[in-house]
C-alpha cells in the first residue's frame, strides 16, 4: 500500500464548495440565511487575522455576518450583554467571541 499525499488546500476548497451549495439550498428551500457574528475583544494582530478569516469565509459562503470590535477593557458584564443581544437576534445562528490573549 502506497502513501497518498492529501492537499489540505484542496480538501478545504471542496468542503467550502459543498457548504456553499448547502447554504444556497437552505436559502432557497427554507428562506433562511445563516448568520454569524464575530466579537473581537482588543486588537491582537493574530486575533484580528483569525476573525478576519472567519468573516471572509462567511461572506464567501453567503452568510449574513457581522464583525463587532470591542475595546480591550470591555467589562465582563457588558460583553455578556452584547452576547445576549446577538443571541436574541433571529438573524444570528452562531457567535464567535475572540478574547485578547493575555501574556502570563
Amino acid at each position: 500500500m502506497s502513501a497518498k499525499i492529501i492537499s489540505g488546500t484542496e480538501v478545504a476548497a471542496q468542503i467550502r464548495e459543498e457548504l456553499k451549495k448547502e447554504v444556497d439550498e437552505l436559502k432557497g428551500k427554507a428562506g433562511v440565511v445563516p448568520g454569524l457574528v464575530t466579537i473581537l475583544v482588543g486588537h491582537n494582530p493574530a486575533s484580528v487575522s483569525y476573525v478576519t478569516a472567519k468573516q471572509k469565509t462567511a461572506h464567501e459562503l453567503g452568510f449574513h455576518s457581522i464583525q463587532d470590535d470591542q475595546p480591550d477593557d470591555i467589562s465582563e458584564e457588558n460583553l455578556l450583554k452584547l452576547i445576549d443581544k446577538y443571541n436574541k437576534d433571529p438573524k444570528i445562528h452562531g457567535i464567535l467571541v475572540q478574547l485578547r490573549c493575555r501574556n502570563i
